[in-house]
């Protein structure tokens, strides 16, 4: 039997379970909010492994092996700061946010939250969030079709363009047909395969070497790749070779998480604040083992595939180093359950992003306009349809990507970072915010954003850290120019306020009761 018919067989068995979980979701989804936000009702472990596996995506298992490859470890600094950056959202925002958007209105999306949080007649504010959202996703979106489709090529030496079709195509069912807990409860199951995947790979590799210490200096005293054409004495230092702009500038992709619609949804779903602590303690330890594997599938990587003669598939961007490996080292069908972990990777994100995208179009910009709210079978529909739609826009620029999966990634990182980042932590933790503010902060950072990010600028300075900082001050700079909040919105804040340090105080407290108490 050919390699490529077990990689099918594989890949069959995976996306008819995933198919599976989408059926089963759609049996528990009755109204429109289970469809959004799983009726709140989100367990730690399944929160923090789908916001790990929705953030990671093909970054994870293609992007950053081929980049940490192609450069060094110079790279690492990104992985660093988004650990960081996890850390202190699971720790600042989650608990927060989950009582503050209760209070507030009992808000299912981020622009609906800002819009109550700030209480914005003008709707202006919830308007230019879905705005962003939809113009970032589509990017965001567009690089898990790039990597699908590079995926089916270095997986079964086919078509670009029919690999990221089929696994769009499907990645698009589930998610129309279960919403929030088929894309909740897919991350899980993806969450584990890539974590899997990302530790097995590495050692089999290792272990296959002649002499596997050779690890540790190959890279910086031979040329390395499957021609010797990288050359790069410095690769193994995380300093040399690099400018201290670049360096903070990787640092500043941890800053970007607190922007993250797709992930700080999550925090929104989870059953109590207190369930933040344990979502933590879970998502930091699935992050940075499986940081560790994909760094360590390059180190080898240097020497695997020089020393070996193996080629590579990608050899612009070398974002196939790990399913090259797999293929090489395992059987075919157990390198096909491997390969599928990139494959599950792409589609996690994919689907978060893709309902992320449906919930502004439909809940932030659809029922504001018309004069009476549909009802729930209609707002469904209409959240279902809004999916297909984004699919096929975002599929119209992966057509002909012309960056790497990185790249695309990184700029929408960054959009969403300097427009939602600070507007959600000023949110949070300072009353003194306005509407005009928040409107301010989120259009200066998407614009500094998108300038700084096409221009020569960006090879100097990763555009998030300009980005984030205008917002930042601009935001405080109008709040404080502009008519102090309502006393209606800043008791609201108290009550967040209180609420968030009551279930704090007490894991097992009543939050449903705790909320209803705090607003009377």
């Amino acid at each position: 039997m050919q390699d490529s018919t077990w990689y099918v067989i594989a890949m069959i068995i995976y996306l008819l379970a995933m198919a599976a979980i989408g059926f089963w979701s759609y049996k528990q989804t009755d109204e429109y909010d289970d469809y959004v936000l799983g009726g709140r009702g989100l367990n730690p472990f399944v929160a923090a492994l789908s916001a790990g596996a929705s953030d990671m995506s093909g970054w994870l298992l293609m992007g950053l092996p081929g980049a940490l490859f192609l450069t060094g470890l110079s790279e690492i600094w990104i992985a660093v700061g988004l650990i960081i950056g996890a850390w202190a959202n699971w720790t600042w925002v989650a608990p927060r946010l989950r009582s503050y958007s209760e209070v507030a209105g009992n808000s299912i999306t981020v622009p609906s939250f800002f819009e109550n949080r700030l209480r914005d007649k003008s709707r202006i504010l919830r308007v230019l969030a879905a705005a962003i959202i939809i113009f970032f996703f589509t990017f965001y979106v567009s690089s898990g079709m790039v990597a699908g489709g590079r995926y089916f090529e270095s997986t079964f030496n086919g078509d670009y363009l029919v690999g990221m079709l089929i696994i769009a195509a499907v990645t698009v069912f589930y998610t129309f047909v279960g919403g929030f807990l088929a894309v909740s409860y897919t991350d899980v199951v993806q969450g584990l395969m890539m974590f899997t995947a990302l530790l097995i790979v590495p050692i089999m590799a290792f272990i296959s070497l002649d002499n596997p210490m050779d690890i540790f200096s190959f890279a910086s005293n031979h040329p390395y790749g499957p021609n010797g054409e990288i050359d790069n004495p410095n690769y193994f230092s995380v300093f040399s070779g690099v400018s201290a702009a670049v360096v903070i500038g990787n640092l500043a992709w941890g800053l970007g998480y607190f922007g993250q619609p797709h992930i700080i949804v999550r925090f929104m779903a989870l059953r109590k604040p207190a369930d933040a602590k344990a979502g933590r303690f879970y998502a930091i330890a699935w992050m940075s083992l499986s940081i560790i594997g994909a760094v360590f599938v390059v180190i080898i990587g240097t020497v695997f595939f020089t020393q070996k003669n193996y080629t590579i598939t990608d050899t612009q961007n070398y974002e196939t180093i790990f399913l090259d490996m797999a293929q090489i080292l395992f059987h075919p069908l157990f390198a096909g359950l491997v390969l599928t972990a990139v494959l599950a990777a792409i589609m996690s994100t994919m689907s978060s992003q893709m309902l992320v995208v449906s919930s502004s179009l439909i809940e932030d910009l659809y029922t504001i306009f018309v004069k009476r709210k549909p009802s729930e079978a209609v707002l469904i529909n209409l959240s279902r349809t809004a999916v297909v739609a984004i699919a096929v826009l975002a599929g119209v620029l992966a057509i002909n990507p012309s960056d790497s999966i990185l790249g695309l990634v990184g700029f929408a990182w960054a959009g969403f970072g300097a427009a939602f980042g600070p507007i959600i932590l000023l949110s949070l933790y300072w009353k003194r915010l306005s509407s005009s503010g928040a409107i301010a902060g989120m259009v200066v950072g998407a614009v500094i954003t998108i300038a700084w990010g096409v221009s020569p600028l960006s090879d100097v300075l990763y555009e998030i850290v300009p980005g984030f900082l205008a917002a930042l001050v601009a935001a405080v700079v109008v709040s404080l120019a502009t008519k102090q909040p309502s006393n209606e919105v800043v008791q609201e804040f108290e009550q967040a306020a209180k609420l968030s340090k009551l279930a704090a105080k007490d894991a097992d407290v009543d939050f449903e009761k705790a909320a209803q108490k705090v607003q009377d």
